[in-house]
């Protein structure tokens, strides 16, 4: 079989020089939720990263060893970091594997160490994504069998190192996973409410709200409490890596503990923060459970959790912005799920008056119900659910009327997009789900879109120009034949209701003069066969009856 070269990326490496160590800066990639993407490239400049690009859920930057502990130390919607060391073109598996196993793989690991390998494939040559990840740890398995006769153990829950291999088309990156679990899980969270709000999707869209901590901060259906608690990290400017016990850089061959160290009891950006964060929620377990966790995360003193229903939600005194994750009604049922969306709107316009408030759905139908006009609207992905994010500016009175006053809706530099952008890429992604799993696409598909053909475009073929029914001379409407010009064959006479034997129809008889309706009876045509079921006049007049469908 014939190798294609391996090629690495040149890197632009610039080096620092210290007086303990020296650094060179490398490539990496911060994965995000789709919709966070910017949020992201902006935490990543905060942090001092270059060459910042942002990708489809993911942004591509460069740095040192130290902007690498930082990013997963730091960074709020970031969901893992990697390292990609290896970039190469390839057509099939096997070939990913004879080059998968030309790498020193002494560099990144030893036998002792316990290894994984997640795949992440875009392209028509490769068709199973785990088939790939099982030739790429076969390769580094084969690898050190062939050179020490052993080779190191395959660990699926807990590994030391987790290799990612990332093809689209013919490219093949192939990375290191320096945050090990997602960086979601922050923690502090010591239990759980159903369907929660994943931290990372929560933390984001405080940051996509603006919201700075200089103005109170309420979530009125806060559950177990995660909204709140991101909110108060960062009014504070806490990192949110403060209470995970492990990164997976931590076990890789060089690991600077030093360097992590100082990163990790660094606080001197954090700050104090002088307004107040509450979450309500209407049940005391959910209440519970977020008291719990803020405890935690060392937050107990900075949130006021209270059991409320949100129609008994007060009005403000002080301008507050309000940011919430309502039920949608997939994972968590509510009797009355419209209802509760229009009170959400009746509760923000009498009782928010001044502040803001940021919702999060799935369903359009639930938005409408809002009553409000949105000054924003942000598409995210909640795990699988392409949801939306809706800003809503509370002020006095009708909207006219606070356009006529000079007023606007402020929107800032917030990213908008269509609305269904997310949602119709959902749907195509499905549909070639689907034609993958179906083997083939329809005729329909595989037909070439024709362009519309203008008459200039036609040749010396004239256009057919509109033809009325009065113009139509060639071919008449045939008409109503009579029986006498029918070839001479009578028509058929009406047939009264008369068997063919002469003897009178029975007529129809009631329910009640049957003495009773027999019990159904399997139906059967003429010859004995069984019927269709058409036979039953009744069910066919109910049927067409419009009051009578559901």
């Amino acid at each position: 079989m014939l190798i294609k070269p391996l090629f690495f990326v040149p890197l632009q490496f610039e080096t620092y020089y210290n007086s303990s160590y020296v650094m060179t800066e490398f490539e990496m990639i911060a994965k995000t939720f789709q919709g966070l993407e910017e949020i992201l490239a902006k935490e990543l400049i905060e942090l001092g990263a270059n060459e910042v690009a942002i990708g489809n859920r993911m942004v591509s930057f460069k740095g040192d060893k130290l902007l690498l502990y930082k990013a997963n130390f730091h960074l709020r919607t970031a969901i893992r970091i990697l390292k990609p060391f290896l970039h190469f073109k390839a057509d099939s598996a096997d070939e990913v594997y004879d080059i998968c196993k030309k790498v020193n793989w002494e560099n990144y690991m030893s036998l002792s160490n316990s290894f994984a390998v997640d795949a992440v494939v875009y392209s028509e040559d490769f068709k199973h994504s785990k088939f790939v990840a099982y030739r790429v740890k076969d390769a580094i398995a084969d690898y050190f069998r062939e050179k020490y006769g052993k080779r190191p153990n395959v660990s699926v829950t807990n590994p030391d190192l987790t290799f990612h291999i990332h093809i689209s088309h013919d490219d093949c990156s192939l990375s290191l996973d320096s945050s090990g679990e997602s960086l979601h899980k922050r923690g502090y969270r010591q239990e759980a409410m159903e369907a929660p709000l994943n931290e990372v999707l929560a933390a984001g869209m405080i940051l996509l709200s603006g919201w700075d901590g200089q103005s109170d901060f309420t979530d009125p259906m806060c559950g177990s409490g995660t909204i709140p608690i991101e909110a108060a990290l960062i009014a504070h400017n806490m990192a949110p890596g403060l209470f995970r016990s492990q990164y997976a850089f931590e076990k890789w061959k060089d690991f600077d503990k030093d360097m992590f160290e100082s990163v990790y009891n660094d606080d001197s950006a954090e700050r104090p923060f002088n307004f107040k964060i509450k979450g309500f929620d209407k049940d005391p377990k959910a209440i519970a459970v977020a008291r719990r966790n803020a405890r935690a995360a060392g937050l107990a003193d900075e949130i006021e959790f209270e059991v409320r229903d949100f129609k008994d939600f007060e009005p403000i005194e002080e301008r507050t912005v309000v940011i919430t994750n309502p039920p949608y009604g997939e994972r968590l049922n509510v009797d009355n799920l419209l209802e509760l969306y229009s009170m959400m709107g009746e509760r923000f316009k009498h009782a928010l008056q001044g502040g803001e408030a940021w919702v999060i759905s799935y369903k359009y139908e639930c938005f409408d119900k809002i009553g409000l006009k949105p000054s924003a609207k942000i598409p995210l992905f909640n795990g699988a659910l392409p949801c939306e994010v809706r800003k809503y500016e509370i002020f006095a009175g009708k909207y006219e009327k606070f356009r006529q006053d000079g007023e606007h809706l402020e929107k800032g530099d917030i990213p908008t997009r269509r609305s269904s952008t997310l949602r119709h890429k959902a749907r195509l992604e499905e549909k070639k789900q689907m034609a993958e799993e179906g083997g083939a696409n329809t005729e329909s598909e595989n037909r070439p879109n024709r362009p519309f053909r203008k008459s200039s475009e036609r040749g010396n073929k004239p256009a057919r120009p509109f033809r009325k029914s009065s113009d139509r001379t060639e071919k008449s409407s045939r008409p109503f034949r009579k029986d006498s010009e029918n070839g001479g064959r009578a028509a058929k006479p009406f047939r009264k209701e008369s068997s063919k034997d002469g003897r009178p129809a029975r007529p129809f008889k009631k329910d009640s003069e049957k003495g009773g309706a027999k019990p159904f009876a399997k139906r059967t045509s003429a010859k004995g066969k069984p019927g269709t079921g058409r036979e039953n006049r009744s069910f066919k007049k109910d049927f067409r009856n419009k009051d009578n469908r559901q």
